[in-house]
């Protein structure tokens, strides 16, 4: 199961710093859910083989009458509820203030596991300066320069160490379906569409997180686990913060499964909260079919309606457009099997291996025809290509100039390559590499 980590801490500590040091990007996903604060960052850590998301919060400010600071004060409090782990920030050259004893107060009643994050120690004398802090009580203290990376080798070990993966009983051959989407598209009536009438099959796993509830979907040819998060708990703050709150549940399942179905309201159309899980979901590199639901709803429909309907949701997805979608109601039961059936496919995709020598047969004769573009008057040569063994589809295609090559020719082999091979659902990675 994926883990989330939180970074929490008054203004002006670091956070960010430390979120674009750990995700070692500064354009990591900052500014793209729509509802949500503009310092909000959603990322991915890669440590030693390892991944966790990353969380960087906006500063915590208590007692302000600013609406802007209390939505951030309430999405800091649903960050930490969600997370598995915390980061708490503090400025090691400023020392402990006020509002960092709020903060370590609110974060000892959470019962979190906690690492204090003494922030901006830039040489080995200011060691020292972190000592303070020792006395918050609430978890071990870890000098880092987040400017220089300093320290956020040892940060990085200890965090792996404390989040570490809990063994969950269940067949790993077995697809794992997650059904994804904003509030009130119709999850949970899918979930029960499927479930309701075939008790027998529903078997729950111990030892699940407790946001993800696995079942065992096993009828009408179909088997596999099915992930639902829809009404699973109870949250007093849910209300005061439900698009947030439903990013961070769309993390956790989204990186359980191998397929997302990612229901949308046919009413309300393809939101930006919609594009939003998308991206997630593209991003962590899973199959993805998109069902829209309440489809008996729209009025007025024509000979062509589903399939203007269509082309609107692959102009907002493009450039990946390869994707299936598919027009149900769940009350009426309108093709919930065949959405079913649709996402067993697309892992099927995502599974897929192509000999080298049938990519290369294909492949080749089109990079003659159409070859990379020339830049600065050197001219671009791809030898071969093939498949990496990888969990999702990544290619990489060797040349003597890997460096030159640009985004709208990676585009070109990309779609060629879906042409050819069945790899609908499945986002798919091409990289060049030096021959």
């Amino acid at each position: 199961m994926g883990n989330i980590v939180a970074i929490v801490g008054r203004p002006n500590v670091g956070k960010s710093t430390l979120f674009n040091r750990l995700t070692e990007t500064r354009n990591a996903i900052v500014d793209e859910f729509s509802g949500v604060t503009r310092d909000r960052h959603y990322g991915k850590v890669e440590w030693n083989g390892r991944e966790f998301s990353i969380i960087d919060t906006g500063g915590y400010i208590s007692g302000s009458s600013d609406v802007f600071e209390e939505e951030i004060r309430k999405q800091v409090v649903i960050a930490i509820e969600e997370s598995d782990l915390i980061l708490f920030i503090v400025d090691s050259q400023v020392g402990i203030t006020d509002l960092d004893k709020v903060v370590v107060d609110m974060l000892r009643r959470s019962g979190k596991k906690i690492l204090v994050i003494a922030n901006k120690v830039d040489n080995f004398e200011m060691i020292h300066q972190t000592y303070e802090f020792q006395g918050f009580g609430i978890g071990e203290v870890f000098a880092v320069s987040s400017l220089s990376g300093q320290g956020t080798g040892d940060l990085l070990d200890k965090v792996l160490e404390m989040i570490e993966d809990k063994p969950v009983d269940y067949d790993e051959s077995l697809p794992k379906i997650a059904i994804v989407g904003r509030p009130n598209v119709g999850k949970s009536s899918l979930t029960n569409a499927l479930l309701g009438d075939e008790r027998n099959i529903v078997t729950p796993l111990a030892g699940t997180t407790r946001d993800s509830i696995y079942t065992r979907y096993k009828s009408f040819g179909f088997d596999f686990y099915l992930i639902d998060t829809a009404g699973l708990r109870k949250k007093a703050k849910v209300k005061e913060d439900l698009e947030f709150y439903s990013v961070l549940r769309s993390v956790r399942t989204i990186e359980a499964a191998d397929v997302c179905i990612l229901m949308i309201d046919a009413t309300e159309g393809f939101e930006s909260q919609d594009m939003n899980i998308f991206t997630l979901i593209q991003r962590n590199h899973k199959g993805v079919v998109i069902l829209v639901n309440k489809w008996d709803l729209i009025e007025e429909k024509g000979t062509h309606t589903s399939n203007d309907y269509k082309k609107l949701i692959e102009k907002k997805i493009a450039p990946f457009t390869d994707v299936p979608i598919i027009f149900t109601s769940v009350p009426e039961k309108q093709r919930i099997f065949k959405a079913l059936e649709t996402a067993v496919e697309v892992y099927q995709n995502r599974s897929k291996r192509i000999p080298t020598h049938s990519l290369n047969d294909f492949i080749l004769p089109i990079i003659a025809q159409t070859p990379p573009p020339s830049y600065k008057g050197k001219y671009i040569k791809i030898k071969y290509a093939t498949q990496l063994p990888t969990h999702f589809p990544q290619f990489a295609l060797f040349c003597n100039l890997p460096q030159y090559i640009r985004e709208p020719y990676k585009r070109f082999l990309e779609n060629k390559i879906r042409e050819n091979f069945p790899l609908t659902g499945v986002p798919i990675e091409i990289y060049f590499r030096q021959k």
